[in-house]
């Protein structure tokens, strides 16, 4: 088994997104003790912006494909991803490659992987919350890897960690709950 782990938060240590990552790896290793980990921090090694030039180095795009379940730590930005995750995400989405156009549509090529999205937010963002429209972090992850053919996408959740301090240790013991029972 291949794990392909994917971490974009820019605050280090202090972040939300890495912890959950991390305790999901700790916990796919356990689980699968001979799994081989293939780790990309792209808050402390970014990717450049896309560019033309860039379809011409497929290493990112091959690395995804070898993956069986990709974990990614995801913190919400203004209301989406971070632009160094998203400069990985248009290296993956590579028509022939994880994607195909037909005449009824496109058709995606990624196969049966599991995605895992470890997921920070300052605030609450949730289904039904009241600022539930301004997730433009979940929903276009979701669509994302679903255009790419995943459907096997998990989402752990931390929410409210910039309200204060008590607010941030429940939603990061909280989320830290769910990879345990996502793990078991």
């Amino acid at each position: 088994m291949k794990i392909l782990h994917i971490d974009s938060s820019i605050n280090g240590n202090n972040s939300v997104s890495r912890i959950l990552s991390s305790a999901t790896i700790d916990q796919l290793k356990k689980r699968y003790p001979a799994a081989e980990i293939v780790r990309r921090d792209l808050g402390l090694e970014p990717l450049p912006h896309f560019t033309l030039d860039a379809f011409s180095d497929q290493s990112i795009v091959n690395e995804f494909l070898a993956a069986d379940t990709v974990v990614i730590g995801a913190p919400m930005y203004n209301f989406g991803v971070a632009s160094q995750l998203k400069a990985w995400m248009d290296r993956i989405a590579i028509a022939g490659k994880t994607f195909r156009y037909t005449e009824q549509g496109p058709v995606g090529l990624a196969g049966t992987k599991l995605v895992i999205i470890a997921s920070s937010r300052g605030g609450f963002f949730g289904p039904g919350s009241p600022t539930a429209s301004l997730d433009h972090q979940e929903t276009y992850l979701r669509t994302f890897f679903e255009f790419l053919g995943v459907t096997n996408i998990h989402f752990i959740r931390a929410e409210g960690i910039a309200m204060g301090p008590e607010i941030r240790e429940k939603a990061i013991k909280e989320a830290q709950s769910e990879v345990l029972k996502f793990a078991a």
